[in-house]
């Protein structure tokens, strides 16, 4: 059983541009790409605070300290310049591997520049929840047998 488990957040970018004619996509600053430790073309979620909206796309690099945030094609729809969203993407992992797994938070300001960057302990903060060492494969079933 693999759980989907946070891998990186930039929460509440700005967003700074909204391209309805371009092809579908967010352009984010590749700076910004890097201090999550996202990839180009990594499959994302983005969440606008704003109006509750939330889609899937992928990520495309921007030029470097432009602190641009652009949805493209039906995702401009989605979102306005000024509108704070969050992209987050997601790692598929065994119980194992999420206990050594640590997802990389950064927080931005209103203008799109790192304030902080912090880096989670999913053992530290969840080792209870997770299944035991050796036990990942095994299924526990509940109720009466037939």
């Amino acid at each position: 059983m693999d759980l989907s488990m946070l891998r990186a957040k930039l929460h509440r970018l700005r967003v700074t541009e909204a391209d309805l004619y371009y092809e579908g996509s967010i352009t984010i600053d590749e700076e910004l790409l890097d201090a999550a430790g996202l990839l180009p073309y990594e499959k994302v979620q983005v969440v606008n605070v704003n109006n509750g909206s939330r889609l899937e796309t992928y990520t495309i690099p921007g030029e470097a300290g432009e602190r641009t945030v652009c949805l493209n094609g039906p995702a401009a729809r989605l979102a306005a310049p000024g509108d704070e969203v969050i992209v987050i993407a997601y790692a598929e992992l065994t119980p194992s591997e999420a206990r050594e797994h640590h997802p990389r938070v950064v927080h931005v300001d209103e203008n799109n520049d790192v304030t902080k960057t912090r880096t989670l302990d999913v053992a530290k903060e969840t080792d209870e929840n997770l299944a035991p060492d050796g036990m990942e494969d095994v299924l526990i079933a509940e109720g009466p047998q037939s």
